[in-house]
């Protein structure tokens, strides 16, 4: 295996531990919640323990570029590595909510390294036709966030939940001394590599405008449907404390939808403009969102199922975006600026489901909300442009020579 491919194997395997990570505490407050337990016994105040983690999970990604260009990217990824695994491994140990609200903490601060730094990595090895890379990455993810609920579920079903924070943190750990014996691969020309085209500078801004409203508001929508998802399905499916296990397989279940929607959106990304691809994966959020809010039954999983695909759909989209109407000069503090809005937005997941399962008792006022921000999502989509030089990059210089765009992929 060459080193460009043992580096893209690396990138793909954090992108699984990110995600992962963020979700072990909402499977595993299922567990936690015991009459007396040194976490007490509601769930809204245990989840939102989780509010720094996401906090600093965005606050820490806007510096990265910075830090890349300072210490090296080999080097930022091994702080992830080990210091995502350390952290993990700390809240396996906490013994009050203080202990394990700081502990997540750390591993969302180290966690944030992975965004920027990896998507860039990423792109740049991707060459022109980014959009399979970016959303075999994305499966790699989605492994992650379905992974989450059902091995954190089997852990604190047989083991406790302890294990659920420590094995993964071990795991992660182990990756990253492995990761420290591989060599980089030289940042070199891709084989079909052509200058960036000369786009418009009105639709450069126009781009830009709907990735940073779409990274808000999708960081919202797809962290706290994650969060949600495994309450979701105890509500709806398995009421019995005893059937955690089940809750984990539906989870895990609903989030594999988005997985491999993700890895279908990214082959039609080489193919067809972004909006032909944004547009019909926007629009069935919102109804969808809302049915999920009255659904009982196994009719929920469909439907969470759908939910899914949409949201993480989106995601292949949207990183696509900076790869086809930002130059490689500025992508990396692009990246940095969209994760940094875009966790801003996810940051608030916590204690907004939080707050409103607390006050409702109901995880339908929560969809509700959620199917409210989606609308946004499909503003997007409409308003992003519609240009054939995406697939063309050549014809973008046509068009700057002479004073016009044309108007045929509108």
């Amino acid at each position: 295996m060459t080193p460009a491919a043992r580096q893209i194997v690396f990138i793909n395997t954090a992108h699984t531990i990110t995600h992962y990570s963020l979700l072990i505490l909402p499977t595993a407050v299922l567990a936690m919640v015991l009459p007396g337990g040194p976490f007490g016994e509601a769930y809204g105040p245990i989840l939102a323990l989780a509010t720094g983690m996401f906090v600093f999970y965005g606050l820490l990604s806007l510096p990265q570029g910075w830090l890349a260009q300072r210490f090296g990217r080999k080097a930022l990824m091994t702080a992830f590595f080990l210091g995502t695994g350390t952290s993990l491994i700390a809240a396996g140990f906490a013994h009050s909510p203080a202990m394990l609200a700081v502990a997540l903490a750390f591993a969302g601060a180290f966690a944030a390294i992975y965004h920027p730094i990896g998507t860039t990595m990423l792109v740049e090895a991707a060459g022109d036709k980014p959009g399979r890379s970016i959303g075999v990455n994305g499966v790699f993810g989605n492994l992650g966030v379905a992974l989450a609920p059902v091995v954190t579920a089997f852990l604190a079903n047989e083991i406790g939940w302890r294990a659920a924070f420590v094995a993964p943190g071990i795991l992660c750990a182990v990756a990253g001394l492995f990761w420290m014996r591989t060599p980089l691969a030289h940042a070199g020309a891709h084989a079909n590599a052509r200058p960036f085209p000369p786009i418009p500078r009105h639709l450069v801004r126009r781009a830009v405008i709907v990735l940073m409203l779409i990274a808000m508001s999708s960081g919202l929508v797809f962290n706290a449907y994650t969060l949600l998802l495994p309450k979701l399905m105890q509500e709806r499916l398995a009421g019995n404390a005893t059937l955690l296990p089940l809750v984990g397989l539906a989870a895990f279940l609903v989030t594999l939808c988005g997985a491999l929607t993700q890895f279908s959106v990214g082959r039609m990304i080489d193919r067809n403009t972004l909006k032909r691809v944004f547009l019909p994966v926007s629009i069935v959020l919102t109804p969808a969102m809302l049915a999920l809010s009255f659904a009982q039954g196994w009719l929920v999983l469909p439907l969470a199922g759908t939910v899914a695909a949409s949201i993480f759909g989106q995601v292949t989209v949207n990183e696509t975006m900076a790869a086809r109407y930002i130059s490689p000069a500025l992508r990396a503090r692009i990246y940095s600026v969209r994760f940094f809005v875009g966790f801003l937005g996810a940051a608030a997941a916590a204690p907004v489901v939080s707050i409103l399962y607390e006050r409702t008792g109901s995880v339908a006022t929560v969809t509700m909300v959620l199917a409210a921000f989606s609308i946004v999502t499909l503003g997007c989509a409409l308003f992003f442009p519609n240009r054939k030089e995406e697939l063309e990059p050549e014809l973008w210089a046509q068009a700057s020579s002479s004073g016009t765009i044309p108007a045929a992929a509108e």
